[in-house]
């Protein structure tokens, strides 16, 4: 039957999603938002209506991540259930999923064993540290991959102590680079023919994501250390207060730190032989910061960004998540999506990234209920009526 598809770019690709939590449905969401035939598996016990990992199924965390997917439900403890699955994935190109790494193996849904049915399936693997390795078989949670990956030991103000980031990230990421890892294993598909395994983490992806200061340590020995608001070399860089709030500004390099200080209206600050270097500006850098403040205290938020992006200082608004979107260039970009449903639900959410100018991605539809489209999907892979009914009432589906 035909689906709202949010996109044409990747709607020949058909992926079996088995993620719970974030970091897996944020890869599928991927897939989903591009216009993949998505089909998430729910686990026969879930209840449409109940509290799940990730919140209450209508909840605004769980719409975010499933939008743009059909669902329907599966037991796959029951060897009947495992034999439905495995004609699933007889015609299918991606499987993601992001169980303890034991895990699948146990339920006989491993890569070995769906690659022996079909050698073409691409299957993605989340874990918290790896598949393998002394820690494999550890669970893993965002927050302890931020501590493990050395994020929260250059995060927060100095002397203050380790400090989390204030989204999921390593839970983001992990689900971003396995989606990139599975698009990459289809692109090579294309000329081998034969489908492979990928694997990320959240470790992994959070000490990727390090990324300069990761090779600061890796080529220099240097350990970054906590740096709160200022930036670790592009100084002065930092959060000032305004008289009606903080603003961002940034220099980097000795131009772009003579326009702010012209434009603070503190000219003197540039031949002063604290400032007038950038060693100089490093070393005295909370002398200078607080001579910067004294100065932008004087007027607001919005005059300073006005008068400091004129002069071409970069420079921005802090803003709570209220503010974002009321901005005239979030508004612009047109990140803010409505999502369209039959019950007249308000469903709003953030809409994908980055655009194409011939498939553009869209929110198509809602995301799904418990097993919605149970009968619909069967019936796409080749299931008969009466098949689909005995499924249903040896409670397979």
């Amino acid at each position: 039957m035909p689906f709202p598809r949010a996109s044409q770019a990747l709607s020949r690709f058909t992926v079996l999603d088995l993620t719970r939590i974030r970091s897996g449905p944020t890869a599928v969401r991927q897939f989903a938002d591009w216009g993949a035939n998505v089909i998430k598996i729910d686990a026969l016990s879930d209840d449409a209506a109940g509290e799940q990992p990730g919140g209450p199924r209508q909840g605004s965390d769980f719409q975010n991540l499933h939008r743009n997917k059909r669902a329907m439900t599966l037991n796959l403890k029951d060897p009947r259930g495992l034999a439905v699955f495995k004609r699933l994935v007889e015609k299918a190109d991606v499987v993601v999923e992001n169980f303890r790494p034991d895990v699948k193996a146990r339920l006989g849904i491993d890569y070995e064993s769906l690659k022996a049915i079909n050698p073409g399936i691409v299957y993605g693997s989340i874990s918290g540290f790896g598949q393998d390795g002394p820690y494999h078989k550890r669970p893993g949670f965002d927050q302890i991959a931020q501590g493990m990956g050395g994020l929260m030991s250059i995060t927060g103000a100095p002397g203050e102590g380790p400090m989390r980031v204030g989204i999921p990230v390593a839970d983001l990421t992990a689900g971003l680079f396995c989606a990139l890892g599975v698009l990459t294993a289809l692109l090579e598909r294309d000329v081998s023919g034969q489908g492979q395994w990928v694997q990320t983490s959240l470790l992994q992806a959070q000490i990727f994501m390090l990324d300069f200061q990761a090779a600061r340590w890796l080529m220099e020995q240097d350990v970054p250390k906590q740096a709160g608001n200022n930036h670790p070399t592009s100084i002065p860089t930092g959060v000032f207060k305004t008289s009606d709030g903080y603003i961002n500004i940034a220099t980097t390099g000795g131009k772009i730190w003579e326009r702010c200080a012209q434009a603070i209206g503190a000219p003197e600050l540039i031949t002063h032989p604290d400032y007038a270097t950038g060693p100089a500006r490093s070393k005295n850098r909370d002398a200078l910061n607080a001579a910067i403040s004294a100065c932008t205290e004087k007027r607001s938020t919005e005059e300073w960004v006005n008068d400091l992006n004129a002069a071409g200082v970069p420079c921005g608004p802090i803003y709570s998540v209220d503010q974002i979107f009321a901005d005239a260039q979030v508004k612009h970009l047109g990140l803010a999506q409505d999502v369209p449903n039959d019950q007249n639900r308000k469903i709003r959410l953030v809409g994908q990234p980055f655009t194409l100018s011939r498939t553009p991605s869209h929110m198509a539809a809602r995301p799904p209920e418990v097993g919605e489209q149970t009968e619909e999907l069967l019936a796409e892979f080749g299931f008969g009526a009466e098949e689909i009914a005995e499924l249903r009432q040896g409670k397979v589906v």
